[in-house]
């Protein structure tokens, strides 16, 4: 059983354990939205008016959404270090082949 406009707790367990390539187009739709919809609610529903399966339920999403963007997190950082190793020794190559394509235009 769910709180009112919440989504129950076996319908959130079947979105997340039935596989992405398994869904159709109308399901990822529903449950990106049905989804985002419940997290509105959870963030505005106060602790103590949610039963114990919802607040079970939020914590758990709450752990896992945290967990999704602080590895999102470790991927930008990976990217941007990433990049700017590219960047220092794409300089350091053209530093030492004398080929400067970073010179401003008209330069010698």
């Amino acid at each position: 059983m769910s709180d009112f406009g919440r989504k129950d707790l076996s319908s959130q367990v079947h979105d997340a354990v039935k596989p992405d390539s398994q869904k159709t187009t109308t399901e990822h739709i529903g449950d990106n939205l049905t989804g985002a919809a419940d997290r509105v609610a959870a963030a505005v529903q106060p602790n103590s008016e949610k039963s114990n399966t919802q607040a079970a339920g939020d914590a758990f999403r709450g752990g896992k959404d945290d967990a999704e963007n602080k590895s999102a997190g470790v991927v930008d950082t990976v990217k941007d270090y990433a990049n700017a190793a590219v960047n220092a020794a794409s300089e350091t190559i053209n530093n030492l082949t004398g080929n400067n394509n970073n010179k401003p235009a008209g330069s010698a």
